[in-house]
């Protein structure tokens, strides 16, 4: 068993290449433990390639069995061997966006017991035993709801992990992350991609992007820059949801958003290096 252990938690396929790519790239490469789960197989994204169009409104969900392709092409790329689906396949079905009908499927992960879901994520943790675990922040990055279940039944499973009530031993995450998006860093990002024209639509406000992170949560950066070429395959790998371009990329709505491999975390949990005021831990591992 690997001497630092990691374990990211995602709601869909494409989550884990757009957001933590990189990071996941790098600590794979340095011969961490990477363990990948995904909550659900994405059923109601809205495909882009008018050739595969036909998936989206396909009633038997295969849009979801054509996602898990996807997926395990994308985790090739990143080097992430380690890859599961909370429940197994299709246990928890992809919510839609909030406010669809999608909310109220019977087996929608927005409606799903936190609790039984946690005990399943949690019973992971005990068999991986990662030292660091990161998920999204209470707000979902974004507000999708699979989102923000995603970080109630890790944050719950994070607890439930730790306990002498559940069969088998305990096991206590040292570190537990929020991924973040720093609120600077996205308004630096909209000015580039408004200097120069390109094949997507520029964004015009952060909203455009993501929620966005005050800047004064974000804790930790980690630059894998190395790790660019990786995390822009991963996502190549995700056709019916990402338009790659060069450096850029964009989802079916058609704004423009820059690839990058330096991403950003909020520590929630587990004790930080002492550092200079203001300055970011560069490591997940860092302290431990």
């Amino acid at each position: 068993m690997s001497d630092r252990r990691l374990m990211m938690v995602h709601a869909h396929p494409d989550d884990e290449s757009i957001v933590t790519g990189a990071t996941l790239a790098k600590y794979a490469a340095e011969g961490a433990g990477v363990t990948l789960v995904t909550c659900t197989l994405g059923e109601e994204g809205e495909v882009i390639p008018p050739d595969l169009a036909h998936l989206a409104s396909d009633r038997e969900d295969t849009l979801g069995e054509h996602r898990i392709g996807e997926l395990d092409k994308a985790c090739l790329a990143l080097g992430v061997r380690d890859h599961r689906l909370l429940g197994g396949p299709g246990r928890y079905r992809d919510s839609g966006m909030m406010g669809t009908t999608a909310n109220e499927h019977p087996d929608a992960f927005w409606n799903a017991n936190v609790e039984e879901a946690a005990t399943g994520l949690a019973e992971i943790i005990r068999e991986v035993r990662p030292h660091v675990l990161v998920c999204y922040d209470e707000y979902g990055g974004y507000g999708h709801p699979d989102h923000i279940q995603a970080h109630r039944v890790t944050r719950r499973a994070f607890q439930r992990a730790a306990e002498r009530s559940m069969p088998g031993a305990p096991w206590q995450v040292r570190k537990l992350y929020a991924i973040a998006q720093p609120i600077s860093r996205i308004e630096e990002s909209i000015a580039r991609l408004n200097e120069e024209s390109g094949p997507f639509t520029p964004p015009t406000r952060v909203s455009d992007i993501a929620r966005g992170t005050p800047d004064t949560m974000v804790t930790t950066r980690v630059d894998a820059t190395e790790h660019w070429a990786a995390k822009a395959l991963a996502m190549r790998s995700h056709a019916t949801q990402i338009t790659v371009e060069g450096e850029r990329f964009a989802l079916s709505n058609g704004i423009a958003q820059e690839i990058d491999a330096v991403e950003y975390f909020t520590l929630l949990a587990g004790s930080a290096p002492r550092s200079r005021p203001g300055a970011y831990e560069d490591d997940l591992f860092a302290g431990l």
